[in-house]
């Protein structure tokens, strides 16, 4: 989220409903790809005793609550009331995200852990490198237009998502390929480094557009509402 959003001209009353609908539309695209490849991650990940495969399918569920999280900000007759309270869950998850992976990285590295090779966490994750640049840029745009820093702190998760599938690829292909089992533990300790500091971000309310201002057009005069 280090990226700005500039001032907006006032949204008008069916530009912003719109708007809003975009953004539910494209939480549950999210939160529909997100459980599937959650459930996939951590199901594989425990077989195969992998850290960063585990670490990968909790940022998933963390990705969910976030959807989930955006779905119940614009159920709401005015969204931007419920803009704080968003992101500060949004962060919470981040941390909650951040204190597991490397407390399990760290002991993975302590141990001598050895990670079995997984296809499906190889396959997974380039699915993930596919589909999330995409869905990303469309929350992010969406997000832009409406002024809601919380759809802009979502598509930020979801362009997480992208970064991490890079490092768990890079991992699981060093320890499939070399043997290099300690790759694992050190993806999942660099997932867990960018979680903290999106969650920071995410606390603080960086990045923050300017507040949803709706016109409502009457006898041709414009009012804010």
């Amino acid at each position: 989220m280090s990226d700005h959003c500039h001032a907006h001209r006032p949204l008008a009353a069916a530009d912003s409903a719109r708007l809003g609908r975009r953004a539910q539309l494209l939480a549950a695209a999210s939160v529909s790809y997100n459980a599937v490849e959650a459930v996939i991650a951590i199901t594989a990940g425990l077989m195969a005793g992998s850290v960063a495969l585990v670490g990968f399918g909790l940022d998933s569920v963390v990705e969910v609550s976030s959807g989930l999280i955006i779905l119940w900000q614009f159920r709401h007759r005015l969204p931007e009331t419920r803009e704080r309270q968003a992101l500060r869950l949004m962060a919470l998850s981040f941390f909650a995200l951040a204190t597991y992976v490397s407390f399990e990285s760290l002991r993975a590295l302590a141990t001598g852990h050895e990670p079995d090779p997984s296809r499906v966490g190889i396959g997974l994750a380039v699915a993930s490198l596919l589909v999330m640049p995409g869905l990303s840029w469309a929350q992010r745009r969406t997000g832009r237009q409406l002024g809601s820093a919380a759809v802009v702190a979502d598509s930020t998760q979801t362009l997480l998502c992208t970064y991490l599938s890079a490092v768990l690829l890079a991992g699981l292909m060093l320890n499939a390929t070399l043997g290099w089992s300690w790759a694992d533990p050190v993806a999942g300790l660099v997932i867990a480094g960018l979680a903290t500091k999106e969650g920071r971000e995410a606390w603080r309310g960086e990045g923050c557009c300017a507040p949803v201002t709706t016109s409502v057009v009457t006898s041709g005069t414009t009012e804010a509402a």
